[in-house]
């Protein structure tokens, strides 16, 4: 198994654990703690979250047929990019309360897109 895909298994595998333990802190502490209009804001950061670790694992799949492809190493990156700027945009707002964070989140969004494109562009080029 190459470099690449042992990387993305790895961080997309750890992310997964991220989400578990997020998902279960949100549940558990700020349910009680978080007003109901932000505790949607920390629920869709865990479902997205979550949706893309189970991305970069997928990657880290296609790494292991694809261990040189640029698109797919950089669909890794866009990918993980993503998860801390969408997310982690919608985390912090969520628990702060500071709402001009939401305006980070649009680019969180696009590096989402062009992370799928770019895994779209890989598969479709295959091996050289």
């Amino acid at each position: 198994m190459s470099g690449l895909a042992k990387f993305f298994l790895v961080l997309g595998g750890a992310n997964a654990a991220l989400v578990v333990l997020l998902g279960a802190f949100g549940a558990h502490f700020l349910k009680a703690r978080v007003p109901g209009d932000l505790m949607v804001v920390y629920q869709t950061a865990v479902f997205y979250h979550a949706i893309h670790a189970l991305g970069l694992i997928a990657i880290g799949v296609v790494a292991a047929w694809l261990p040189d492809s640029v698109y797919l190493k950089s669909a890794g990156w866009a990918m993980f990019a993503g998860i801390g700027l969408f997310c982690g945009s919608l985390y912090l707002l969520s628990v702060t309360g500071v709402r001009w964070l939401g305006a980070i989140t649009p680019i969180g969004g696009v590096a989402f897109l062009l992370a799928w494109i770019m895994f779209c562009v890989a598969v479709l080029k295959g091996p050289h």
